[in-house]
C-alpha cells in the first residue's frame, strides 16, 4: 500500500490533523474544567445522529387516536403492529383533535419531547420539489434519482444535494462558510466521532477525526521501543531518509498524528467527569466525547462546531426487527436524553442542538418478517434552543394506497424536504439568509425555508 492511500484509509490528511495550537489550547482548557455558559455566549453546535441502514419510522411515532391506530395496527398487521397499552405516550402542542406515542423503549426522548426540550419533524426526505402522489404517479414533477438505495439516499440526506453526485455534505459546507467563526481553531470546527462520512465533506475543510476513546487512529502505535511488528515497522519509515520530497512529507504527517494523538488523549482524560451517566454503547460512547469537546468550548475560543456520530443496525428486512428497534432506538433515546443532561451541566444546552437522520423510512407492511425501503420518515431535534413538545410537518395517513403513498406498497412521500429540515438548523447555526442557497441549492423551490422547529 503507497503512503496517500495509508492515509487515506486511516482518514487522515493534514487538514484532518488540525493544527498544533489547537492541541495546545485542548489541553489548557481541559486543566480548566467545564466553563459555564457566559451570559450572551456566541457558540453554537450541531450534532448529526445517523441511524444507517433506515430506521422503521412507522413504528417510532405512532397516532394513538382510536381511528388512526386502527388504520396502523391493521396496515402493520400482528408482524409488525405494537400493542397500544406499550407505547409511551407524547403531549404534542400543536396537534388539536390527534394524538401520538413513541416506540416503547424511547423513554429518554418522551421525557425530553414532554418537558418541551425535543421535537418531531414528520414525513421528511429528498425531494427535488413539493410532490403529491398525482405529481409523483405522472411524474410532473422532477424526483429524485435511485430512490430506495441506501448509498444514494444516504448521500442525499448529509448532502442536502438530490439531483446529483453531491461531492460535499451540507454539513461541510456550514464549516466552509462559517469557519472564520474559529479563528485560528477552524481545524475543529468538523469534528467526527464516527470515522469518514459525506456530511462533514467541506471544500477548504476537512473533519477532524476522534474515536470515542481518545484516539485518531494510531492507538496501534506503541511507540519507538516497543516490539511489535506493526510499531517496528513504523519506527523504521519514520527513522528513514531517502532525500524524496513525497516520503518527507509522509513522514512529518505521520509524526505529527501520533503526537496530537498523545497530546489530546492525555488532554481529554483530565476533561472533567459528568454526572451524567451515558448508556454503554457505542453511540453513547460517541456522544459522551461530543459533550467533552463542547466542554472546552470557551477556553479554545470556539464559536461554530459540527459533529457527527452514527449508529448502524437500522437494516430490518428480516424476522428480528422488533428486537432490533427495541435495542437500537432505546439506545438513540437514552444517548440523545445523556447527551443534552451533559449539555445542561456544562450550562451549553441551549447552545447544542441535536438531530437524527437516516437513509430512510420502511413500508408500512410487513414483508412477511419485516419490512423494506421506503422514503419519508420522522426524525428528532433535542436541545435547549429547540420548541419542543411539537410535531412539526404534515404527518401522513397511514393508509396503503391513501394520499401519502407513493402507489400501494405504504410507501410515503414526504411533505418535508431534507433541505427545509436542514436548512432550519443553519438557520439557527447562524447561516445568514443571503447565504442559504449556497449551502442548499434547491431551498429555493420549497415555500418555507423554515420549519421554525428551533
Amino acid at each position: 500500500m503507497n503512503r496517500r492511500k495509508f492515509l487515506r484509509n486511516m482518514g487522515i490528511g493534514a487538514a484532518a490533523l488540525g493544527a498544533w495550537s489547537d492541541l495546545e489550547r485542548i489541553a489548557a482548557a481541559a486543566s480548566l474544567g467545564a466553563a459555564p455558559k457566559a451570559a450572551g455566549e456566541d457558540y453554537r453546535a450541531l450534532v448529526c445522529i445517523f441511524m444507517f441502514g433506515g430506521n422503521d419510522g412507522n413504528n417510532t411515532v405512532i397516532p394513538t387516536s382510536a381511528t388512526e391506530y386502527s388504520q396502523y395496527a391493521s396496515g402493520r398487521t400482528s408482524v409488525l403492529a405494537l400493542p397500544r397499552a406499550q407505547l409511551l405516550d407524547i403531549n404534542a402542542s400543536n396537534t388539536p383533535g390527534r394524538t401520538f406515542a413513541l416506540h416503547p423503549s424511547m423513554s429518554g426522548l418522551q421525557g425530553l419531547f414532554n418537558q418541551g426540550h425535543a421535537a418531531i419533524v414528520a414525513n421528511s426526505g429528498p425531494l427535488l420539489a413539493p410532490t403529491s402522489r398525482a405529481d409523483y404517479q405522472a411524474r410532473r414533477v422532477p424526483i429524485p434519482p435511485d430512490l430506495f438505495s441506501h448509498s444514494d439516499q444516504q448521500a442525499q440526506w448529509q448532502s442536502s444535494i438530490s439531483d446529483g453526485a453531491p461531492r460535499t455534505g451540507w454539513g461541510g459546507r456550514l464549516g466552509d462558510l462559517l469557519q472564520s467563526s474559529n479563528g485560528n481553531s477552524s481545524s475543529s470546527t468538523l469534528i467526527s466521532v464516527s470515522g469518514n462520512n459525506l456530511f462533514e465533506v467541506g471544500t477548504t475543510l476537512a473533519s477532524f477525526k476522534v474515536s470515542p476513546g481518545n484516539h485518531f487512529g494510531f492507538d496501534f502505535y506503541q511507540g519507538a521501543n516497543a516490539t511489535d511488528p506493526v510499531s517496528r515497522a513504523i519506527t523504521a519509515q519514520l527513522a528513514s531518509s531517502s532525500g524524496n520530497a513525497l516520503d518527507a512529507a509522509w513522514n512529518s504527517v505521520i509524526s505529527r498524528a501520533i503526537e496530537n494523538q498523545r497530546v489530546l488523549s492525555s488532554a481529554l482524560a483530565a476533561a472533567p467527569a459528568f454526572k451524567t451517566v451515558f448508556p454503554n454503547s457505542g453511540l453513547g460512547s460517541q456522544l459522551q466525547m461530543i459533550a467533552k469537546l463542547v466542554s472546552v468550548r470557551q477556553a479554545l475560543g470556539l464559536r461554530r462546531q459540527v459533529f457527527f456520530a452514527s449508529i448502524g443496525g437500522f437494516d430490518t428486512h428480516g424476522e428480528s426487527q422488533l428486537s432490533d428497534q427495541q435495542e437500537l432506538l432505546g439506545d438513540v433515546s437514552a444517548s440523545l436524553a445523556a447527551l443534552h443532561g451533559a449539555t445542561v451541566e456544562i450550562g451549553a444546552d441551549s447552545l447544542v442542538t441535536a438531530f437524527t437522520a437516516s437513509d430512510f423510512n420502511r413500508t408500512f407492511p410487513s414483508n412477511g418478517r419485516g419490512s423494506d425501503h421506503a422514503w419519508g420518515n420522522h426524525h428528532f431535534v433535542v436541545g435547549g434552543a429547540v420548541k419542543g413538545g411539537a410535531i412539526y410537518g404534515t404527518f401522513p395517513t397511514l393508509v396503503r394506497g391513501g394520499p401519502d403513498d407513493t402507489d400501494t406498497g405504504g410507501l410515503w412521500i414526504p411533505t418535508t424536504s431534507v433541505d427545509q429540515y436542514s436548512a432550519t438548523l443553519a438557520s439557527w447555526f447562524g447561516v445568514p439568509v443571503a447565504d442559504m442557497s449556497t449551502i442548499f441549492p434547491n431551498l429555493g423551490r420549497f415555500a418555507s425555508p423554515n420549519l421554525g422547529f428551533v
